[in-house]
């Protein structure tokens, strides 16, 4: 749609040029990668390149790397582990991961062998980054007395934005999806601690180590591999650094005209691409419709919770009351955002403020 403004990297980053052109090439790409012929070891061949640069991507080994349809898929391997018995879960984790909760972490949690820590390494809504717990005598910690032995680390919204390695992040287990970091929907990976058994994820004829059968999606994945190259190279060359600069000029702005908006996590450590807005008594929804209308795509959350009227889970865990986080509005951004497109969206919205407050007055 001509002359609209694209604010919500945080849901799904546009096509990188480089994955269009290598899913174009696949498709290309005739054999079956099981098959033994000619064709089939040039699909296979086509699969381990890219296994070997998301590898690259993630700071682990290639034989690490399961490809599956997405994090949301991969996060099912919780329940598929060995000897595990529950699975604790941030408050603030994505639903992918409340999906499989058997018991929220807390210190009035039981602990020992068998526990599984599953976390957000980055918050898709605040941005907020919470890192791994430190690991002590092969025990996770989550809070006073709540220990776990493994952790499942959800790094799909901090895959080429923030520095991440699986090799030195402890994690037993990470998830993404491709299209966080600029790559096709419909296909991410499931990174698993070398000799960590797991039972499949999909049943069949024994396709990623047999860890997830089917025939590979040979276009999605080389999209993936060719973008998540492009995002490695952009953290190096600083240009999140360049959209942190924006996201503070965003903020700024708005601060000025609306002083009772709360930007939340500023004071933490964040995404360089994201800010969540709480502006008490102006619904997320309504604000995020207002903006649309005005030529600017926004959310008032995680896009997997679009449409769905409850409480803000994520808020709820920091703290905030039901009414201050119905205000919740998501804006992030991404390396093609302008100066320009920020200062006209923080105009658009201080104009639809001031049109709220006139009607109330």
């Amino acid at each position: 749609m001509s002359g609209r403004v694209y604010l919500d990297w945080n849901a799904t980053a546009p096509l990188r040029p480089e994955a269009r052109s290598a899913m174009a090439e696949a498709m290309d790409v005739l054999g079956n990668p099981s098959s033994v012929h000619a064709e089939g070891r040039a699909a296979r061949g086509l699969i381990e390149r890219a296994r070997a640069t998301v590898a690259d991507a993630v700071g682990c080994t290639p034989a690490e790397v399961v490809f599956t349809s997405g994090a949301t898929e991969a996060a099912s391997v919780l329940g598929r582990l060995p000897e595990q018995q529950d699975v604790l879960v941030d408050g603030t984790a994505h639903d992918a991961l409340w999906a499989h909760a058997r018991i929220e972490a807390s210190s009035e949690r039981p602990q020992g062998p068998g526990h599984v820590l599953a976390m957000g390494l980055a918050n898709s809504e605040t941005g907020i980054v919470t890192g791994p717990p430190e690991k002590v005598a092969g025990q996770w910690p989550f809070g006073p007395e709540v220990r776990a032995d493994r952790l499942l680390l959800d790094v799909t919204q901090a895959v080429g934005r923030i520095p991440f390695s699986f090799a030195w992040s402890g994690a037993d287990v990470a998830v993404l999806s491709a299209h966080k970091f600029g790559g096709p929907k419909g296909v991410g990976a499931l990174i698993l601690r070398d000799g960590l058994d797991i039972r499949a994820l999909l049943k069949g004829g024994g396709q990623e180590m047999g860890r997830r059968s089917g025939t590979e999606n040979i276009i999605g994945i080389a999209g993936m591999a060719a973008a998540a190259e492009a995002a490695l190279r952009d953290l190096a060359e600083g240009v999140w650094d360049r959209v942190a600069q924006l996201r503070n000029i965003l903020e700024k702005t708005i601060a000025e005209s609306s002083p009772e908006t709360i930007f939340v996590g500023k004071e933490l450590r964040r995404l360089p691409n994201t800010s969540l807005m709480v502006t008490p008594g102006w619904k997320g929804e309504t604000q995020v419709m207002a903006m649309d209308l005005a030529g600017f795509a926004v959310s008032a959350g995680s896009a997997c919770s679009s449409g769905k009227v409850r409480e803000n889970r994520v808020l709820a865990a920091m703290g905030f009351a039901p009414e201050e986080a119905a205000g919740a509005l998501r804006v992030s951004l991404g390396p093609t955002t302008t100066e320009d497109e920020v200062l006209r969206f923080a105009e658009a919205w201080t104009a639809q403020r001031a049109k709220r407050r006139a009607r109330a007055a």
